[in-house]
């Protein structure tokens, strides 16, 4: 055989086991993202019968919801860490399990503190989850289809974004039911549905491609082999091996460039129906219902763009288009008058700030494999969190300044401008990293 029929013969080979990993993996990634997106916010709908209820103030209820963020921030590298050690399946499955019985614990809250603890603790349950995810996606995957499996993993919270409020709105019809109220019964039942997701993952979700029994060995081999080959292996010591996952300047930069996207992104999100509502449209169903666009442009953000990176090539320049593209829309929001343009404006913006995540982690991911991959990965996201902290009180301010909504999107401008600026260190980063990695040539 040539060596083009056999380079042919296993690339048919990749593309059939990637293929099958994609139909058996993505559904449970999915399932348990999506829960988790679920059960992190669904207080927000709680908020003004908690407040009738059991008393939380305005206050105590911003302070119980961002607690939220502290713990989970606090944990993801160690969480990371110890999933490295004991595996992704019984990582994930443990976290499932147990933010599930905190969730659904949520319904015997009793005033502020009893708030405060159970979010504090539903922070530490459910760290360490995103990163272990994108953790298996540097196993199981190739860099070719990292930014593709990314993106469809982003699924997970953008339905979310779509239908979590409707969802959660329906089971809290279930008012006084056994004498219950509607609040209690969306955690309950949104709780016992994420434990029973974390069963499915124990028994469903295997490690690597050589534990899954639906790949052949040959399957496994070379989705392994691929997997491996767009990394840079260092080791599995801790000691040693950090600096690797800390220091290096472009996980920094890709950090530092996904805090500003989450500021975008978060801000909007907490603050798409008030936005809504201050461009003069009324009634609770018909807010949600606009509101909910705002996923609808998250989604198509998350399936095209990968799209467009497969064609186009370069993730870091493409990266910064995408931060101008929201900027210049988020401009042109400013500048109109329409609300009915302002809220097309908005949901084009959230394909930009969506369509870029899984564009940040493919640049990760091609980098770090092992011990490092699940420490830096946990480290760029813990630093995005902070971006989580940050959009919602930016926003705030801007509200507060202006007594207008819809001046948070200013935020978004500023926030994107600085994005657009750090795209040229990361690509100068981006080749040094590669050229530091890059074999030495063979003297002759």
């Amino acid at each position: 055989m040539t060596v083009d029929s056999v380079s042919s013969a296993a690339d048919t080979l990749h593309a059939r086991a990637t293929r099958k990993a994609m139909v058996r993996l993505l559904p449970i990634m999915l399932a348990a993202y999506f829960m988790a997106y679920i059960d992190r916010t669904n207080v927000a709908l709680a908020k003004t019968h908690l407040q009738a209820d059991v008393g939380i103030s305005v206050t105590a209820f911003g302070l119980g919801a961002g607690i939220f963020f502290v713990s989970y921030a606090f944990l993801e590298v160690p969480g990371s860490l110890i999933m490295h050690r004991v595996g992704p399946r019984r990582w994930i499955a443990r976290i499932a399990v147990t933010w599930g019985a905190l969730s659904a614990a949520m319904m015997f809250v009793q005033g502020e503190w009893s708030f405060y603890v159970l979010r504090f603790l539903l922070g530490m349950a459910e760290a360490g989850l995103y990163p272990t995810l994108m953790y298996m996606v540097t196993v199981w995957f190739s860099q070719k289809h990292r930014a593709t499996v990314v993106g469809f993993i982003y699924l997970a919270p953008t339905v979310a974004l779509v239908v979590g409020n409707p969802m959660g709105g329906a089971l809290m019809e279930f008012d006084t039911a056994l004498g219950l109220h509607g609040w209690q019964w969306m955690f309950l039942i949104e709780g016992i549905v994420t434990m029973l997701v974390g069963v499915l993952v124990w028994f469903s979700l295997p490690e690597t491609p050589r534990d899954a029994s639906w790949l052949t060995s040959e399957e496994a081999e070379i989705l392994s082999a691929r997997a491996a080959g767009d990394g840079t292996e260092t080791g599995n010591r801790v000691k040693g091996n950090l600096k690797h996952a800390f220091a290096r300047p472009f996980i920094v930069i890709v950090a530092l460039i996904y805090l500003f996207n989450q500021v975008t992104n978060v801000g909007i999100v907490f603050n798409m129906p008030s936005i809504v509502e201050g461009l003069n449209i009324h009634g609770s169903f018909l807010i949600g219902l606009v509101s909910g666009s705002a996923g609808i442009g998250a989604t198509l953000g998350v399936l095209l763009v990968p799209l467009v990176h497969r064609r186009f090539g370069n993730e870091v320049a493409l990266i910064g288009i995408l931060a101008a593209s929201t900027a210049v829309t988020a401009a042109i929001f400013v500048l109109s008058s329409s609300p009915t343009l302002q809220i097309l404006l908005i949901v084009v913006s959230m394909v930009f700030v969506f369509g870029t995540l899984p564009l940040f982690w493919s640049v990760a991911m091609a980098r770090m494999s092992g011990l490092v991959a699940a420490a830096g990965l946990a480290f760029i996201n813990t630093i995005g969190l902070l971006g989580g902290f940050l959009g919602p009180y930016a926003f705030g301010l801007a509200e507060e300044a202006t007594g207008n909504p819809s001046a948070g999107l200013y935020v978004v401008i500023a926030a994107s401008v600085v994005g657009v600026l750090l795209t040229p260190l990361l690509a100068r980063a981006v080749r040094s990293e590669d050229a530091a990695a890059a074999p030495a040539p063979v003297s002759r």
